[in-house]
This record gives C-alpha cells, structure tokens and sequence, in this order.
C-alpha cells in the first residue's frame, strides 16, 4: 500500500498554517519524515469529495468551522490510502473520505462494538446512522469498512495494516474514560512505518487540570502530544486552520455549551452561535519508519 507519489509543494494559504513544533519538541521531531505535499490530481479529488451532492447539508454548513479541505491536506491523505477513521459518529468526515479513497485506497470506519452492551446510547444510534449513510450507496462510496472494536480494549486491526489513522473530538472522552493511553498504542500498533496520525480535538488553555480536562472536553496540547509521543509517535507538525480565537474555553456546560450541541439557554443562543465552533488543535504526528 504504497503512498502516491507528492509532486507539488502544499499551497502557500496551508502552509501558512501550519507550525513547527516547539523548541522542546523538535529533538523528537527531527527524525520525521518531511511535511506532506498536495498535488494538483490528490487536490482535485478531495474538492470533489467536498463538493460532492451526497453530503448532509447540515454537515456542509459545518465546513466553515471543520475546515476539511485545509485539514486532510495538512494531513497528507492520498486517495491511495488505506485510512481508518475512530469513532466517525454519524459519518461527517466519511461523507467525504470514503469517495475520496474508494477507487484505489480503502476507508474503515472503526466504531464501537454494538455487541457489548452498556455502552452511552448515543454510540448504538451514530453506528445505525454510519451503516445506514453506506447501504446501497455503493456509487458514492464504494466499499467502505465497518470495522467494530471494544472501546475498553481497543484494538483496529493487523499490525502495519493501515497508511493514516484520523481522530477528529474524540481524544477527551478517552481520557475522560481513562482509555486514551491504550487507543494511542492501538493507532500506532496499526500504522505502517511511516504512517501518519492526524488528531483534532478542542483545546484547552495551557495549564489546565486533568479534571477540569475531564469535565469541560477541551485538552491541553500538551497532554495529547504526550499521549501520541507515550506510544511511540513523532510529533512531525501543528496547524493553526481550526482555531476559533473566539472561544474561551470556561463555557459553563463545557464544550457542550457552543455549537453544534447548543447545551445553553435558549436567551444565550445568540452569544454562543457568535461563538461558534470551539477552539481546536490540529495535530500530525508520525510512527517512525522501520
């Protein structure tokens, strides 16, 4: 499963989003492979999978705040990739993924095992949602894989098996559940040498407490980047393209107070939706190649 060949330089507007690591980080990044490129045939397919007519909508009004065509090229995904997305929820990232791989690379979604009971309902319904987004839609989507694990014990699949491993808000409620450790060492357990890790999740203000961590659902930079690295990872780049300079990060219901989940006041909807979308790190990390 070789990547496909880059042969063009990522376009001056990515590129000017994107940061080095830190001075202490930069000892361990130095061995990382260099930062992926775009070319004009990998940029051309992903602007059709953007623009694709099959997308929700509602999932369509949500790109000024997810950014997708600025975040897969900051990850580097070729349309030759085997790619598995963690808990993909309802398929908004799949929406696009999936058609974006599915003539010559693979997309698994990985969600929890609706086998193992117990679990939040939400998770039962989101997986339903997924199946139901692929059924009969072959067209559009190819041959997508629902790949289930044991969110306790979570492991995805043969060891070297996968190019990209992508995780867009999920990292908090693993460390909320005391689990982001072992899905770290699980994401590099899949990876091929050389493959990438592409992390987004909401962030927290530098020096905040595990707990309030754990309460609010934003993460500090610091503990992801030293979760990634605790399981072998090179931190290779950091991108700026979901920063919200907006959100402050104290909302009284956490992250759940801001969009898309509205958990405020009806009186409050006005100053939350001027808001937005919450402040987001953007983070690609890399296994060392063999």
């Amino acid at each position: 499963m070789k990547r496909l060949l880059l042969v063009a330089l990522v376009p001056v507007m990515l590129a000017a989003c994107v940061s080095a690591p830190s001075n202490e980080e930069a000892s361990t990044a130095a061995s990382a492979q260099p930062a992926p490129a775009t070319s004009g045939r990998m940029a051309s397919g992903l602007e059709t999978s953007i623009q694709g007519a099959w997308r929700d909508p509602k999932n369509v009004a949500r790109d000024q705040y997810r950014h997708p065509r600025e975040t897969l090229s900051f990850f580097g995904i070729a349309p030759t990739d085997t790619i598995i997305e963690i808990t993909p929820g309802g398929g908004w990232y799949a929406e696009i993924l999936a058609p974006y791989v599915k003539d010559h690379g693979h997309y698994i979604a990985a969600v929890p095992d609706d086998a193992i009971a117990g679990q939040p309902q939400y998770r039962y319904d989101l997986n339903k949602t997924l199946r139901a987004k692929f059924a009969g839609n072959a067209a559009v989507y190819g041959t997508p894989e629902v790949r289930v694990f044991n969110p306790k014990v979570p492991a995805f699949g043969k060891p070297g098996s996968a190019n990209a491993v992508l995780t867009f808000r999920n990292a908090h409620n693993w460390v909320d559940e005391g689990t982001a450790e072992a899905y770290f060492k699980a994401f590099y357990d899949v990876l091929t040498p050389g493959g990438t890790l592409g992390v987004v999740d909401h962030r927290a203000k530098p020096g905040t407490d595990l707990e309030k961590m754990k309460e609010s659902g934003y993460l500090t930079e610091e503990l992801v980047i030293r979760l990634a690295k605790g399981a072998g990872f090179l931190l290779e780049a950091k991108s700026e393209v979901n920063a919200n300079p907006k959100d402050t990060a104290d909302h009284p219901n956490g992250v759940w107070t801001l969009p898309p989940v509205n958990r405020h006041d009806a009186a409050d909807d006005a100053k939350y939706k001027a808001i937005g979308e919450s402040d987001r790190m953007t983070l690609r990390f890399r296994k060392p190649a063999a």
